[in-house]
């Protein structure tokens, strides 16, 4: 038996090496240093392996054994990391070009259970009340405790007009929620904007996809056209709304950045283990063009360059949100409004594996053009508006509260911490009155509504700009 058991601990580990090379992960640890495999730690794995395959309860195939050590061992890594079966990746895939079916949730673990990052704008889950920082704790009839996250992923998934029943546990409440959600296909419109009166426009981005740069210039062509058709002179300010955008593709970011900035401008860095990892962006094209495609950047409207610009983030503005507002307020070429935003500066590499399965990995952080770290401490913004005229907004999950989060290596454990909130001049308020926290979370907040503060907030200080300028 124990002859048995080291040559099988020598297969295990010859089967570890195959996954790595089918991986290139082996180039990744010659770029970062050769490191001998753990022999010994590989061998206490193939015992447990083997304890399994011999003693428990129920024949557990070798396939299913090996792919939930993998998941486990991405799992506590950190949030973002993660093991992706078939469905998952084919999913990740999918939702890049901005059409997939489910529920509208943005979900990861904490302590066995499926926490709710943040709920998508517009889907059956934010329009039944899901809420940042929900955990699930029950779908249907089946506990989440014991599912990895592309398990309890592909339950929540299926048939549109189907249903599936949430058993929600949420902060300051006593009793367990239960949420009915019917599935259906979640189309996410990258780019969404209007004319908020002559002279002023409003640009809002809900997440990064393939086409977010292509459709940006179309929407720009149309706020343009439709000043020039309500007799105005050309835009006299814009508003380019990150609030609540969780992020989505790199490439689409710097492309958004590279539309306000001037040609070359840096927009973001990455700083990894690896060589790969350490890479500048800038507004060029070869860094936000995928393939022979053409630069619709050409096409930009005359004044784009030069228009005043706000930008407005709060704690649902995440990752690619987070790079364009960074590298905008770096540049000076807007004022960042709003709240602090969510933190997620790590870059997560998607790696695949055989049988149409992957991995995504995090191997860099993100920097802004001055080098400042975006993780676990977000965008600070230049002028802190809160959701509501009293001072008040809702409290949101950050990249610092989850378990086992990366941490911030420019500023240490403190920077993660969100800012006090400043107190309102007109009222000498801070923002955190109970009264305000229940207004704001009895509703989905509904952006550029006439009821939208941190908005009009923003449309007034670029009439005030206007003002100083003449």
């Amino acid at each position: 038996m124990r002859s048995k058991l080291q040559q099988f601990g020598l297969v295990l580990v010859g089967l570890i090496a195959g996954v790595a090379l089918s991986l290139n992960l082996s180039a990744i640890a010659q770029k970062g240093g050769d490191a001998p495999l753990p022999v010994e730690e590989l061998k206490s794995f193939a015992d447990v392996f083997n304890a399994i395959k011999q003693g428990y309860v129920e024949p557990v195939e070798d396939k299913a054994l090996i792919r939930h050590a993998i998941s486990g061992m991405l799992a506590n890594l950190d949030p973002h990391s993660a093991y992706l079966d078939e469905e998952a990746f084919k999913d990740l895939q999918v939702s890049t070009q901005g059409e997939f079916g489910g529920l509208g949730i943005e979900v990861g673990m904490e302590d066995g259970l499926v926490k709710v990052i943040a709920p998508i704008e517009d889907t059956p889950a934010w329009r039944a009340g899901v809420k940042a920082g929900d955990l699930i704790f029950k779908l249907d009839d089946t506990p989440v405790k014991g599912m990895t996250l592309s398990e309890a992923v592909k339950k929540m998934r299926g048939k549109p007009k189907t249903s599936i029943r949430l058993s929600i546990l949420r902060q300051g409440e006593t009793k367990p929620i239960e949420i009915t959600l019917v599935r259906d296909v979640i189309k996410v419109q990258s780019v969404k904007s209007k004319l908020i009166e002559p002279g002023y426009g409003y640009l809002r981005i809900t997440q990064f996809q393939e086409e977010t740069v292509a459709d940006l210039v179309k929407h720009l062509e149309r706020l343009y056209k439709a000043d020039a058709d309500a007799k105005g002179t050309g835009l006299k300010g814009l508003v380019l709304d990150l609030r609540n955008d969780p992020g989505g593709l790199l490439h689409s970011a710097i492309g958004v950045a590279a539309a306000f900035l001037p040609p070359g401008s840096a927009v973001v860095s990455t700083d990894g283990r690896i060589e790969d990892a350490k890479r500048k962006y800038n507004a060029v094209a070869e860094d936000y063009l995928r393939g022979n495609r053409e630069d619709p950047l050409k096409k930009l409207p005359a004044g784009v360059k030069s228009v005043p610009l706000i930008v407005l983030v709060n704690g649902g503005s995440a990752s690619a949100s987070e790079i364009v507002a960074g590298a905008l307020q770096d540049h000076k070429r807007a004022v960042v409004m709003g709240t602090q935003t969510f933190g997620k500066g790590s870059v997560q590499t998607v790696l695949p594996l055989s049988g149409k399965t992957a991995i995504k990995l995090t191997t860099a952080r993100y920097y802004t053009p001055n080098g400042r770290s975006i993780q676990a401490k977000g965008i600070e913004p230049d002028i802190v508006v809160e959701e509501s005229p009293n001072g008040g907004s809702r409290e949101r999950l950050r990249e610092a509260d989850l378990e086992r989060h990366l941490a911030n290596d420019k500023e240490g454990k403190e920077a993660e911490k969100p800012a006090a909130p400043k107190k309102d001049e007109k009222t000498g308020k801070n923002g955190k009155g109970d009264a305000d926290k229940e207004e704001a979370h009895a509703k989905p907040f509904e952006l550029a509504s006439k009821d939208d503060y941190q908005l009009t907030q923003a449309i007034n200080l670029l009439k005030a700009l206007n003002v100083i300028k003449k």
